[in-house]
């Protein structure tokens, strides 16, 4: 059975990151929009509209010690076993996220059902949030999962420029999402996650400037950045368009979400490391990811 494994890396005492594990007040900030937590009774539970499959009654607790909660999950039709749990790694604090069974990398892109995409990307957003919250910052955001609206908006502490230059840079683009970009930077050139030279299906670049970046992805799925700035901060509207609402992408949604929390975290923070510590992930190719 396949097993992946995200870790973060925080600042946070390790008292602070239990009670945010293991207590329903925790979870509501960081995890879902409502959860019921009695260790002792062997409740653990999350839901609402943030939470894929979102009904009630999906998890059990499975066990729970010192440093980490161990779950059951019933999402798609199958038991998922996670475990969220707080390790030692180099001399650093690190939140680590297990789950059995975990969708290979890849898999469910370009498929009717996005499942797999989902919950490959519903863990990196949510574990932003929750770095976010230990260090004492607003949570970055979620996805609703009740609306196909692909709309977000969030204030970052720096010009319209560097972020642009976050966007389209490469090596600043592998920073902050973790992931290797190739860019022609002009409007009607080439972009994609990866090499140009393999990739058959690039995005194509509609609009590139001082405020506006867009990027037209086969099947007609459209991504916008618009950015204004004012006194030295921007407010970053990003939009998903084009798709099939009754089958929206919520699967590159929340992996964009997750990748911008860590970029306004890298543009804010003095003496910034990434929150991303390692991904685990079956079948992942060697040299996709920059961690």
């Amino acid at each position: 059975m396949s097993t992946g494994t995200i870790r973060v890396r925080t600042t946070a005492p390790t008292a602070r990151i239990y009670e945010a594990l293991t207590t329903a007040e925790g979870l509501r900030t960081w995890l879902a929009e409502h959860a019921a937590v009695d260790l002792e009774q062997g409740t653990f539970e999350f839901w609402g509209r943030y939470t894929p499959e979102g009904e009630r009654g999906r998890q059990k607790l499975l066990g729970v010690d010192d440093t980490s909660v161990r779950f059951s999950w019933f999402l798609n039709g199958t038991d998922h076993t996670i475990s969220l749990g707080i390790e030692e790694r180099d001399g650093e604090t690190v939140i680590a996220m297990t789950q059995s069974p975990y969708p290979a990398w890849g898999e469910g892109i370009g498929n009717d059902d996005d499942m797999a995409e989902i919950i490959q990307t519903f863990w990196p957003l949510v574990l932003a949030n929750l770095v976010e919250h230990l260090e004492g910052r607003p949570v970055f955001g979620f996805c609703d999962f009740t609306t196909p609206e692909q709309r977000f908006e969030t204030d970052i502490a720096a010009t319209p420029a560097a972020i642009i230059d976050a966007l389209t840079d490469p090596e600043v683009f592998a920073r902050w999402f973790g992931a290797r970009m190739e860019i022609e930077p002009h409007v009607g050139g080439r972009w994609t996650m990866g090499s140009l030279e393999t990739d058959e299906n690039a995005a194509k670049i509609l609009a590139l400037d001082e405020e506006h970046f867009t990027l037209d992805f086969p099947q007609g799925m459209v991504a916008s950045w618009e950015l204004k700035g004012s006194e030295g901060r921007t407010r970053l509207t990003f939009v998903q368009s084009g798709f099939d609402t009754a089958n929206p992408p919520y699967g590159p949604w929340m992996g964009w979400l997750s990748g911008f929390a860590d970029l306004r975290r890298m543009l804010e923070l003095p003496n910034w490391r990434p929150m991303w510590h390692s991904y685990d992930i079956p079948g992942l190719p060697d040299g996709v990811l920059t961690y």
